[in-house]
């Protein structure tokens, strides 16, 4: 299946309550939002100013799946997918969920199993990652001795930035940060140990969580090419770059560019986006088993 262009990267609808890097969401009832994930694309933070066909479909659906398997371990948001509402235009249908409204928490709950990324480039500056120290000589890719957590304060503008567990404990609380560790590294486990019979590794995920009821819930997207690192679990081999089924391609690209990672980013050219749109589908079909609505 080839992935269809967008008409839009941004949603045709009224009532607009947020707009993120990624997604829109519009407010439908008192209690209820309509989130919709866009073809956008962000890298170091940075909205690119070329979307990439069909990947909010793929994060939609994508999304749904997951809350579906991980709901066991943690209540989540989701009431329904929006794919059979005919009153929205068919481009937002098959990317956008009916949630619960939720009162977000702040920060970013990052769970690591393998060193990459700003993890691999605090290890090479300090020796440590989110505060704690790591054996000398760990290479890229390398898996930790057991998942970690790592989260990060999350900012509405510019980048985000990892905070230690003890300056987490100190923005929420010592008993939240405990309770988010446990669910964030209980919900990588679970996913990464899935992922492993389709040919992926999870490198490393982020996830956000919120109340509703006074309930800690799981919102927004979860375990989605943009929101985790997916490598080829067949081709993995640590000291290098990885194999990938995620937006590590655009990065790539990203980082070859005379860019200083601040905006605005230098547009994509044609092939950067083709690849990404692939590995993004890719990803979909090897985790889900489905084909793309």
């Amino acid at each position: 299946m080839t992935l269809e262009p967008e008409a839009l990267t941004e949603s045709p609808l009224p009532d607009l309550a947020y707009r993120g890097k990624v997604r829109d969401t519009h407010n439908i009832a008192p209690d209820t939002l309509l989130m919709v994930s866009t073809d956008r694309i962000s890298a170091y933070d940075v909205i690119i100013p070329t979307p990439i066909p069909g990947k909010g479909a793929v994060l939609n659906q994508m999304s749904m799946f997951w809350l579906e398997k991980t709901k066991h371990i943690c209540a989540n948001h989701l009431i329904n997918s929006a794919i059979e509402d005919v009153t929205l235009p068919e481009t937002v249908r098959r990317r956008g969920m009916y949630v619960r409204k939720a009162d977000r928490i702040d920060v970013e709950c990052v769970a690591r199993g393998y060193i990459t990324g700003s993890a691999m480039a605090e290890y090479e500056s300090t020796g440590m990652v989110a505060g704690e120290s790591f054996q000398p000589g760990m290479v890229e890719a390398d898996a930790f001795p057991s998942p970690i957590f790592t989260p990060a304060t999350k900012a509405e503008e510019g980048h985000d930035e990892n905070i230690s567990i003890s300056q987490m404990a100190n923005l929420v609380g010592y008993d939240l940060t405990e309770k988010l560790k446990n669910l964030t590294l209980e919900i990588y486990n679970f996913a990464h140990s899935f992922a492993l019979t389709k040919g992926i590794i999870i490198a490393d995920t982020k996830l956000e969580f919120g109340f509703i009821d006074d309930q800690l819930t799981l919102i927004d997207e979860i375990l989605t090419p943009d929101s985790s690192r997916f490598w080829d679990a067949t081709k993995y081999q640590p000291g290098k770059t990885q194999p990938n089924f995620d937006k590590q391609f655009v990065r790539d690209w990203l980082t070859n560019q005379d860019w200083n990672r601040e905006p605005p980013a230098p547009p994509l050219p044609k092939e950067i986006v083709s690849k990404t749109a692939m590995r993004y589908e890719e990803a979909f079909s090897k985790l889900t088993g489905a084909i793309l609505q």
